[in-house]
């Protein structure tokens, strides 16, 4: 197991960051973690790169536990973290020279990081004059020149033009071969992108941990209908398994079903009972962002 938390507790004086936080992460995995503004994704991140101290509770990385063996850990892991603490002044390669150093890494490894994060035709400037995408490139760079077993990635794409969304984007995926990444984002297609499992904090708890797959399946099935006159709502209602009707403009609604069974065929029976002709009918689901937003509703 790469990584496995138990149990974790972070407070701040009376303020709980972390309440009781349990998962295990596989060795290969790619688990985006999912949650709002101050909901403790950075605060349990921190503590599996071993900057800071769980109140209670245990955290394991590669086999070593945060609390007594930091130094294993730093070892075996690889950190990004959300604010990229850069030398704007030093060299590409002489920021990497240092981070070999600090690892005590073969001056080899940095034509290898290099070239693997695409930084070639950047790598003789100063770190100051690069673009964020570039800037981003350098830390990711830093963080693979020891070779880790699992990469921690805080918020990789925050304040990156879409382009530079999609380089680093792309960057991950093949980094992601050999390693085990946990990526927090607060970007929903960040992790459909990315990720195959999805764990969601919400107010310092896990709400939600799932694989990709199997939370997109779970979804309610949503039917979109265009007729060709208005039809009572309360007519619709009555339709098997229908759980909610929209009418969204004129004589078209959203039919929201609870079962992934496809409905259409029932709503074609509902217009042919009803002397109604279908001029569009469309199948939806809701998507990832949906299930996010029902997931850390505040009134809740």
């Amino acid at each position: 197991m790469s990584i496995a938390v138990s149990d974790l507790t972070k407070n701040y004086g009376a303020q709980k960051a972390l309440d009781g936080v349990s998962f295990k992460v596989a060795k290969g995995e790619i688990v985006g973690f999912l949650g709002p503004n101050g909901a403790g994704k950075s605060t349990l991140m921190k503590i599996l790169t071993t900057y800071l101290e769980p109140s209670s509770g245990t955290a394991v990385v590669n086999g070593q536990d945060v609390s007594t063996a930091p130094m294993a850990v730093r070892s075996n892991v690889g950190y990004l973290p959300e604010h990229n603490p850069l030398y704007l002044e030093m060299y590409v390669k002489e920021y990497l020279s240092q981070h070999a150093q600090l690892h005590k890494t073969a001056k080899d490894r940095i034509a290898d990081v290099i070239e693997q994060t695409g930084l070639s035709p950047e790598a003789h400037k100063r770190i100051g004059s690069l673009s964020k995408g570039y800037r981003q490139r350098v830390g990711l760079a830093a963080a693979l020149l020891h070779d880790p077993e699992v990469l921690i990635l805080d918020e990789p794409t925050t304040g990156l033009d879409p382009n530079q969304i999609l380089e680093i984007r792309e960057l991950i995926r093949k980094t992601a071969a050999a390693k085990t990444i946990f990526l927090s984002t607060h970007i929903m297609q960040e992790v459909e992108a990315l990720c195959d499992r999805v764990i969601v904090i919400n107010k310092g708890q896990i709400v939600a941990d799932h694989k990709l797959s199997e939370l997109k399946g779970d979804q309610a099935q949503i039917v979109e209908v265009a007729f060709d006159f208005r039809v009572e709502e309360v007519a619709l209602n009555r339709l098997p398994k229908v759980s909610k009707v929209e009418n969204i403009h004129e004589f078209t609604y959203l039919l929201h079903f609870n079962t992934k069974e496809d409905m259409r065929a029932a709503v074609f029976d509902f217009a042919h009972d009803n002397g109604l002709k279908i001029l569009q009918l469309n199948q939806k689901n809701k998507n990832l962002e949906s299930l996010f937003r029902e997931l850390t509703n505040p009134e809740k």
